[in-house]
């Protein structure tokens, strides 16, 4: 028997964007009461873009939001997308995003579940790049 990963019905699927909408909402105002409803307490917050392990728990990562500027705050334009969702079972699903926080482009592959009648991310495993502006080279002469 082996499992495979399914497109969510509609119903579904709006429900699991909502959650996703309220996720990027609080990363682009720095809100932590709004991240607070969408991660599940229990959630990890993981990187190793830099070449090291960074793993947080949200008691760890919400203090770390607070204390930046918010992209909000600095002007930024949103930039944050869901790239794909699909569904492992009937309250277990994967998101694959993106969103811009500075010069940062992050990919996260967030995992939901489906807990008290409603989808959480029980984990955000994240990649991101850094945007490179071209400097003007002074022409030789």
């Amino acid at each position: 028997m082996s499992a495979a990963l399914t497109e969510p019905d509609p119903v579904t699927r709006a429900e699991i964007e909502r959650t996703l909408a309220r996720y990027f909402d609080g990363l682009h105002h720095g809100d932590t009461g709004l991240l607070t409803q969408v991660f599940h307490p229990g959630a990890v917050y993981a990187t190793a873009t830099d070449g090291t392990l960074t793993r947080l728990t949200m008691d760890e990562y919400f203090p770390v939001v607070d204390a930046r500027p918010s992209p909000a705050s600095r002007g930024e334009q949103r930039h944050d997308s869901v790239v794909s969702v699909h569904l492992a079972g009937p309250v277990t699903a994967i998101a694959v995003v993106t969103c811009a926080i500075g010069p940062k482009h992050f990919t996260d592959l967030l995992s939901l579940i489906r807990v008290d009648h409603r989808w959480q991310i029980i984990s955000k495993v994240f990649h991101y790049d850094l945007e490179t502006t071209e400097e003007s080279t002074p022409c030789p002469t």
